[in-house]
């Protein structure tokens, strides 16, 4: 079986290549394409029974029936995400379209960790402060993070991961899900979304994008939070609306940000821009706050997290090639 990878980097193709020989390279055969899924570069998976893609491919109604064209029969998401996938065209075309929906979740958890003590105390600004040799402290004053109070919005694997690493910190975590999560028993406080985001000094963002959270940060939710409180998105960038959070920090209401997700990343991440005018005026006017401190969608990266979405996406493809069940399905479109 033939396989096409979109918006492959040559880190996938070494992970995906060292899981590919794992399962008998003879049987399946990869053919890498840095491009990204959208419905001209269809034809790149001519010949192709499979798919491989990521989170900010195009797989809508009209490129999923470009692909069948072709006779793609198999999509397969080396993420967890899938609100870029129109599960109702899938389903209608008998597609198999599986996802890796957990892997290493401790990863992303520490780089929310990250992103906060970084924000939090300076060290970014720190560090090139010491290699100009200034040492002065002036403006790099922070505050201890035990004792303060953590919000964790949505409470999977990701997000216990991170109430686990703020609550052995000392600090006091809340939980804001509409599942129930009896993992967190001891960890946190179960609290609706207005409670957390009155009383949190940290924000974390850790849930799906769906209609439902779309934009779910925005000028009301961001009004409810405590003043100077910092948010953190590490999921998806839609959970925030990117205009109202720079009114937020215009105003002073929101103390900080730290994204590693974008509205608009699609055009951006992954790619090196160092060379170009970047034409996203909201993006660059985020950029220009010293409160805000952006990654470019790498919370994943750990060498465990790859090594487990590799073989996760060739164990999906092993039960579409040999018939057999498959835990990973994409679910049913209502």
């Amino acid at each position: 079986m033939k396989i096409a990878v979109y918006s492959a980097q040559p880190y996938d193709r070494r992970f995906l290549d060292e899981a590919r020989l794992q399962h008998g390279a003879d049987a399946v055969e990869a053919a890498y394409f840095s491009d990204p899924l959208t419905l001209d570069t269809v034809p790149l998976a001519q010949g192709c029974a499979a798919v491989c893609v990521f989170v900010n491919d195009q797989l809508d109604a009209a490129v999923l029936q470009a692909l069948y064209a072709l006779g793609v029969r198999a999509v397969l998401l080396r993420c967890a995400g899938f609100n870029n996938v129109d599960l109702q065209a899938g389903q209608r075309l008998g597609l198999f379209m599986a996802r890796v929906p957990a892997y290493a979740p401790e990863a992303v958890a520490e780089h929310a960790l990250a992103l906060a003590m970084t924000l939090n105390r300076h060290t970014h600004r720190a560090y090139a402060r010491v290699r100009e040799g200034n040492f002065a402290l002036d403006g790099l004053l922070g505050m201890t993070l035990h004792g303060k109070t953590v919000g964790i919005v949505g409470a999977g694997q990701i997000g216990t991961a991170a109430a686990r690493i703020f609550k052995g910190l000392g600090c006091t975590v809340l939980v804001s899900d509409p599942a129930p999560s009896p993992q967190l028993d001891g960890l946190a406080t179960r609290v609706g979304l207005d409670e957390l985001l009155a009383a949190s000094d940290i924000v974390s963002l850790h849930c799906p994008l769906m209609e439902a959270t779309r934009h779910m940060i925005n000028a009301a939710s961001l009004a409810r939070m405590k003043p100077g409180a910092m948010l953190l998105n590490t999921s998806r960038g839609a959970l925030i609306d990117t205009a109202a959070v720079i009114e937020a920090l215009k105003s002073r209401q929101l103390g900080a940000l730290a994204i590693d997700v974008y509205e608009q990343e699609a055009s951006l991440f992954f790619h090196d821009h160092s060379s170009d005018i970047i034409a996203d005026d909201v993006f660059q006017r985020l950029m220009t706050f010293p409160n805000v401190l952006v990654t470019g969608h790498q919370g994943f990266f750990t060498i465990e997290a790859m090594r487990e979405i590799a073989a996760v996406t060739f164990a999906n493809l092993a039960c579409h090639m040999h018939g057999t069940p498959c835990a990973n399905l994409l679910p049913v479109s209502s």
